[in-house]
C-alpha cells in the first residue's frame, strides 16, 4: 500500500519486469470495476485511453524492461487498485496490486500541491502459467487433434471424389 496520498500529489508507479515487449496499466476503482489507463509498447510509445497519444491525467515512459505510471495530480477518482498487466504467450500476467487511496478523513485539498512524489514499485509479473501441467496437456491433446483429423478428414475427402467419379462413371 502506498501511504499518505493526498489530493493534488503525483504518484509514480513501476513495474519491473524480465521483458521489454510492452505492458498496460489498469486501475481496480472501489466499486472492483477495471479502467484501462495507458498501453506502452517495445518502442516506449503510449497510447492512452481512447487511442490518445497523451492523457492530462497520466503520464507512461518505459525505460528498458522498467513500465512507469504517474498520475499528475491525484485525486479521489484516482483511488484504487494499480496492476501493470503483460501479454505473455497469449497469457496475461497481472502484477500484484498497488493499493493507492486517500486517508479516510480527506481534508479540504491544498491551494497549491507540495513537491513531494511518492513511488510505488511493482515487481516482475508472473511469468509462470498458474497449471503448467495442464497447459502441456493442451498442447498435446492440440496436436494430436491435427495428426489424427487432418488425415482423416484427407482421406474422407478422397473418398467422396472416388465416390462422385464412380457414380459419373455408372451412370454413363
Amino acid at each position: 500500500d502506498i501511504g499518505q496520498l493526498r489530493v493534488g500529489q503525483k504518484l509514480e508507479l513501476e513495474c519491473h519486469t524480465d521483458r521489454s515487449n510492452g505492458a498496460s496499466w489498469i486501475r481496480q476503482d472501489t466499486s472492483g470495476s477495471l479502467h484501462f489507463i495507458v498501453f506502452i509498447n517495445s518502442l516506449s510509445r503510449a497510447t492512452f485511453e481512447g487511442g490518445q497519444r497523451t492523457s492530462t491525467r497520466f503520464e507512461a515512459s518505459k525505460d528498458s524492461t522498467i513500465y512507469r505510471l504517474a498520475v499528475k495530480s491525484f485525486t479521489p477518482q484516482d483511488q484504487g487498485s494499480y496492476f501493470c498487466v503483460m501479454n505473455l504467450n497469449q497469457m496475461l500476467h497481472f502484477s500484484p496490486g498497488q493499493r493507492a487511496f486517500l486517508p479516510a478523513t480527506t481534508t479540504v485539498a491544498p491551494s497549491t500541491p507540495g513537491p513531494t512524489t511518492q513511488r510505488g514499485i511493482t515487481e516482475e509479473p508472473n511469468l509462470t502459467t498458474p497449471d503448467p501441467e495442464g497447459r502441456m496437456q493442451e498442447d498435446l491433446n492440440f496436436f494430436c487433434h491435427i495428426f489424427i483429423w487432418v488425415p482423416l478428414a484427407g482421406a474422407c475427402l478422397l473418398l467422396l471424389v472416388a465416390l462422385v467419379i464412380t457414380i459419373a462413371l455408372c451412370q454413363r
